[in-house]
């Protein structure tokens, strides 16, 4: 019974955790996007923090998966959400390095921006469906069901 109670809390844990981490790449986007659209008058967003925070979502969808794994519950949707969003990123990424975008050698137009701003629209998607699932699996975790 003991060991029951700690296996579903340390399951729990790791999924309040994950969930938390997953999420903060979002949040920090959104609130830094509302402040400096407030203070400058104009639209500031900046659409590469989610990548730049990526340590925070691998770490946290590591622990969502762990937790998942434990629960039996939203083990593919974790896991798969963790593989498109590292695809996609590793994807901007090649595309960027390989076009000329990421050392300025190109001007950030034309196919290959597109390409890299799709990939990493994708790969912030991909998070937040990360964080949406994480938020599924805490609140089947409480639920008891």
């Amino acid at each position: 019974m003991i060991q029951t109670v700690q296996r579903n809390l340390l399951t729990r844990i790791l999924a309040i955790t994950g969930t938390i981490l997953v999420w903060t790449p979002i949040i920090f986007t959104i609130v830094t996007a509302i402040i400096g659209t407030i203070s400058a008058h104009r639209l500031r967003f900046d659409y590469l923090m989610p990548a730049e925070l990526f340590p925070l979502a691998l770490v946290g969808s590591l622990l969502l998966l762990w937790s998942a794994l434990r629960a039996h519950s939203k083990r593919k949707l974790i896991g798969w959400g963790l593989f498109t969003a590292i695809f996609f990123l590793i994807s901007g990424q090649v595309i960027a390095i390989t076009s000329g975008l990421a050392s300025g050698a190109v001007e950030p137009t034309g196919w290959p921006w597109a390409l890299a701003l799709t990939c990493i629209g994708l790969y912030s998607l991909s998070v937040i469906f990360i964080s949406v699932t994480g938020l599924l699996l805490v609140r089947k975790l409480f639920s008891g069901h």
